[in-house]
């Protein structure tokens, strides 16, 4: 199964919508699933608040919007593969997951 990228952001955020342009097609484009998890949006935060706070227990180093990929995220055995914090432009975010998927592909 294919890597998951879960965006974790706020309806509040403007980088956070304005990243939404772009950020699930390239994703998507790079065979990655994609879940938008608003903290607004109570019944799908509460279902991967885990994978947060297992990156950030406290949440204090955490960028607006914080994407963090994953294998299995429905499961209870979630692997973290890496992360993208705040926010950057499409090329730039292209390359950042490309090279998150590069380091777990080398192992």
């Amino acid at each position: 199964m294919a890597p998951t990228v879960i965006k974790f952001s706020s309806e509040d955020c403007g980088i956070c919508h304005k990243m939404a342009f772009y950020d699930q097609k390239v994703a998507e484009e790079l065979g990655l699933a994609f879940i938008d998890c608003k903290m607004q949006d109570t019944a799908t935060y509460r279902q991967y608040r885990k994978i947060l706070l297992a990156q950030y227990p406290t949440k204090a180093e955490m960028g607006w919007p914080t994407y963090i990929v994953c294998e299995a995220p429905e499961s209870d055995t979630v692997t973290i593969l890496g992360e993208v914090k705040g926010g950057h432009p499409k090329g730039e975010f292209r390359s950042r997951l490309q090279a998150i998927l590069a380091t777990t592909q080398t192992e």
